[in-house]
């Protein structure tokens, strides 16, 4: 995703160099929702910490 916005973010730029500046708006659009999508991403990976508790050890012999 970030390799996306990032060549949206290389493509904004030529068309603005080109004056194309109806391609500039759709691309901004794309890039608006890339950014959004890399956002939600993070934030389900702050999410995703799993406590596994704390290990114990068995006290009886299981010889």
């Amino acid at each position: 995703m970030e390799e996306i916005r990032d060549n949206l973010v290389a493509r904004i730029a030529e068309a603005e160099r080109g004056g194309r500046l109806g391609e500039v708006e759709g691309l901004k659009v794309s890039l608006a929702r890339a950014e959004d999508k890399l956002g939600q991403i993070d934030r389900q990976s702050q999410k995703a910490t799993i406590s596994l508790g704390i290990p114990t050890t068995r006290s009886r012999d299981l010889g």
